[in-house]
C-alpha cells in the first residue's frame, strides 16, 4: 500500500521500505524493510540482568518501524561487562531476566526481528559508566581484573590487562558458545558477534593491542586466530542468522585497516557469517576519524565488493534520503541507526512517511501522523504471542 497525498513520484522505487533476506543456515530470515535498530548500551542492568528499563527501551525501539532490532552489547561472562552496569547471558539468572523482559516487550509490538550483540569487553571492562567518567574502575571501586591479548593498556595511565592464556582463550570460547545456546532460547532471529570498538575480538586483531609472540599475534592469519575461532564454535551452535560487527578502520597508522578488514570477511564468510556491520575506531586514544555524515560508508561499500557478504552500514546516517541514497547507491544491504533512534524512536515511521514506505504499527498511535499519512501503517495484532 503506497501513501496518498504524500506520496512522491520515487516513492515506489524505495530500496529501504524493499524486503531484503540474511541468509543462514535455517533458511535465511526474510526482512520487510532495509532498517536496523543498532546495538546501544544502556547501562542499566543489574549483576547483568535486565530490568524494566529494558522492557520500555525493547518495547518502545520494537515499535519504531524497524525490521530488525538489536539487543545491546551483551556480555559472555561478568568480567567481560564493560561497566557493572551492563547486560550479560552467563548464567541461569541473567538468562531468566532477560527472556522474561524480552517476552513481554515483544508482545506489545508488531513482529520485528530481534537479533542480539555478544561481546566481551576485553581490556575496555571494568570501566565507570559514561556519565560518571568512563574511566577504568580499580576493585576498590567495584572494577576488576581486566584481560586482553597482551598486557597493553588502553590508555597509558591505566593498569594493564592480564595476557590470556590458552586456557583464558578457551573460557571466552565456551562462554560465547554457551550464550549462544541461551539466545537460541530466547527465542532470537539473529546473533551478531562484537569484533569492533576496541573490545576483546578487535583488540586480537589489531596489532595496537596484540603484540603477541605465539600462533595468536604477529602475523594477519595469527591475529585473526582467535575471533575466527570464536566465530566458529559459535556457527557450530547457532542456525539462525550469524554475523560479526567490525571496525573496518582503526584510524591509526600501522593499525588495523580495511586491507585487513577484507581479509577477515572473506575468512568469516567462509565459515558461514550471513552478514557484517561496518563501523570503525575505538582500539586506541590516538585515533584520527574523519567524522561527517556516513563517514563508515566506504568501508561497507568496500566490504561488501570484496566479500560478497550483505553488509550493515551504520554511523551518522540520520536523515531517510541519506540511507535511500546508499542503498541505491550499491554501498550496502541494510541501514542501521542508534543515536538517531534514541532521539526519534519512531524514526522509521518518518522514513516511510518521506519515501512512500509502509511499515507495521499499532493504530493506537495513528493520531500522531500528519494528515494523509495513514495510508503508510498496516493494522498490526499485538499482545498474541
Amino acid at each position: 500500500m503506497l501513501m496518498s497525498e504524500l506520496t512522491h513520484p520515487t516513492a515506489a522505487m524505495s530500496l529501504l521500505f524493499s524486503p531484503f533476506t540474511l541468509p543462514s543456515p535455517r533458511g535465511g530470515l526474510t526482512l520487510p524493510n532495509r532498517i536496523v535498530v543498532a546495538p546501544m548500551c544502556q547501562y542499566q542492568a543489574i549483576n547483568g540482568q535486565a530490568t524494566d528499563w529494558h522492557l520500555m527501551h525493547w518495547g518502545n525501539l520494537l515499535n519504531s518501524g524497524a525490521a530488525m532490532f538489536t539487543i545491546e552489547a551483551t556480555a559472555v561472562l561478568p568480567e567481560g561487562r564493560i561497566t557493572p552496569s551492563c547486560l550479560g547471558l552467563w548464567d541461569d539468572a541473567t538468562e531468566a531476566a532477560l527472556h522474561s523482559h524480552l517476552i513481554r516487550a515483544r508482545a506489545l509490538a508488531p513482529e520485528v526481528a530481534v537479533c542480539i550483540q555478544l561481546a566481551h569487553a576485553g581490556r575496555k571492562a571494568s570501566s565507570a559508566l559514561p556519565w560518571q567518567g568512563a574511566q577504568l574502575l580499580g576493585p576498590a571501586d567495584g572494577g576488576w581484573q581486566t584481560v586482553g591479548p597482551s598486557a597493553l593498556p588502553q590508555l597509558p595511565h591505566e593498569a594493564p590487562p592480564k595476557a590470556m592464556t590458552a586456557q583464558d582463550m578457551a573460557t571466552v570460547r565456551d562462554a560465547f558458545v554457551r550464550a549462544a545456546q541461551r539466545s537460541k532460547r530466547l527465542g532470537v532471529e539473529a546473533i551478531e558477534l562484537h569484533a569492533a570498538h576496541g573490545y576483546l575480538m578487535h583488540e586480537f586483531l589489531s596489532p595496537i593491542a596484540n603484540q603477541r609472540s605465539d600462533a595468536y599475534g604477529g602475523s594477519l592469519d595469527n591475529r585473526m586466530r582467535f575471533p575466527l575461532e570464536i566465530f566458529a564454535a559459535v556457527r557450530a551452535v547457532f542456525d539462525g542468522v550469524l554475523g560479526v560487527r567490525l571496525s573496518a578502520s582503526d584510524w591509526v597508522e600501522g593499525g588495523w585497516d580495511v586491507e585487513q578488514s577484507v581479509e577477515f570477511s572473506k575468512q568469516l564468510k567462509a565459515l558461514g557469517c550471513d552478514f557484517v556491520h561496518v563501523s570503525s575506531g575505538g582500539v586506541s586514544p590516538n585515533q584520527k576519524i574523519a567524522l561527517g555524515a556516513g563517514y563508515q560508508v566506504p568501508f561497507a561499500r568496500a566490504l561488501r565488493d570484496a566479500s560478497g557478504m550483505a553488509t550493515t552500514a551504520v554511523g551518522l546516517i540520520t536523515e531517510p534520503s541519506e540511507a535511500e541514497a546508499i542503498l541505491q547507491a550499491g554501498d550496502a544491504d541494510l541501514i542501521a541507526l542508534a543515536r538517531a533512534f534514541l532521539y526519534q524512536p519512531r524514526w522509521g515511521w518518518q522514513a516511510a512517511v518521506a519515501l512512500g514506505g509502509e511499515v507495521a504499527a499499532n493504530p493506537a498511535y495513528w493520531r500522531c501522523l500528519p494528515r494523509g499519512a495513514q495510508a503508510a501503517f498496516g493494522t498490526v495484532s499485538v499482545g498474541a504471542r
